[in-house]
This record gives structure tokens, C-alpha cells and sequence, in this order.
């Protein structure tokens, strides 16, 4: 194994293991159940200091 092996390897399933981990995120980000959380955390800079 050679340098333009590992680089075609890296490139190939690097991009497949990068673009896997794009979906998953926008599907936590956008899953229903979440939606709660994700509008209360958008509304902690707005609350007032106690």
C-alpha cells in the first residue's frame, strides 16, 4: 500500500463517512421529538437574568 492508495481510500470512503454523518445530524435536527428542546434552547438568550 502505497501513498495514492491510502489518499484514493481516504478521499473515496472519507467523503461516503463525511456525507453518512451530514444526514444523521440533519435528521437529529429535524427529528420531531427534538423540536421542543431545540425551541427552548432558541429562547435561553431572550429569558432574563433571575
Amino acid at each position: 500500500m502505497d501513498y495514492q492508495d491510502v489518499s484514493y481510500f481516504a478521499q473515496t470512503y472519507g467523503l461516503l463517512y463525511l456525507f453518512g454523518l451530514f444526514i444523521i445530524v440533519v435528521a437529529y435536527a429535524l427529528w420531531p421529538k427534538n423540536k421542543e428542546k431545540f425551541d427552548h434552547a432558541a429562547h435561553i438568550p431572550l429569558e432574563e437574568d433571575k
